[in-house]
């Protein structure tokens, strides 16, 4: 009996601390370059175009691969913090994506806001997008939380009326998620 006691106690210990690093907060730090360019998906969102991203980088997390897709306003709005003479604001009213981490773990984001601040003087566009976790494969599979994309984007290559079709860009996401287990991954680092 006692050492029936003792393995329930034991197994109940090992449930509790697998609970709290299931709950545990993971600070996320990324940084990544890649392209993006305009897209046959379609987000049937009004008076919007589609845009594809294709990112790598490395983070806390390890390294990754980031597609995503995400509808961006045909037409410029007002905007505070993109306001110059020379600069169009461009809100995106949806998207989604996937990261692709080393092990192989994925990690599914929700874009719940997006703005791009287009600068002609520079020649080159701001971007901010924040993201909710909504879920994911392997370590990442109760993962939940935010993050917050923020790129610098270049025109590449453009179409015979000078539109911007291929573009470079470069950037960092920050945030924090919950339900990570081992952030590293089985190898502890990547």
């Amino acid at each position: 009996m006692k050492t029936l006691l003792k393995g329930i106690a034991a197994s109940v210990v090992v449930l509790l601390l697998g609970a709290v690093n299931l709950s545990a907060q993971t600070a996320v730090k990324m940084t990544f370059s890649g392209t993006s360019e305009n897209t046959a998906n379609d987000l049937l969102q009004p008076n919007a175009s589609n845009d594809e991203d294709h990112f790598t980088g490395i983070s806390t997390l390890g390294s990754f691969n980031l597609g995503e897709v995400r509808a961006i306003s045909n037409n410029p709005s007002p905007s505070a913090s993109c306001s110059g003479i020379n600069q169009l604001h461009f809100s995106e009213p949806a998207g989604g994506g996937i990261f692709r981490f080393g092990d192989g773990s994925l990690l599914y984001v929700q874009m719940t806001q997006g703005d791009d601040c287009i600068d002609f003087s520079v020649n080159s566009a701001h971007c901010v997008l924040q993201f909710q976790v909504t879920g994911g494969t392997g370590r990442l599979a109760n993962a939940s939380g935010t993050l917050t994309l923020t790129e610098k984007v270049v025109p590449v290559l453009t179409d015979a009326l000078g539109n911007p079709v291929y573009l470079a860009a470069t950037g960092q996401i920050t945030g924090q998620l919950w339900g990570v287990t081992n952030p590293l991954g089985a190898s502890g680092a990547q």
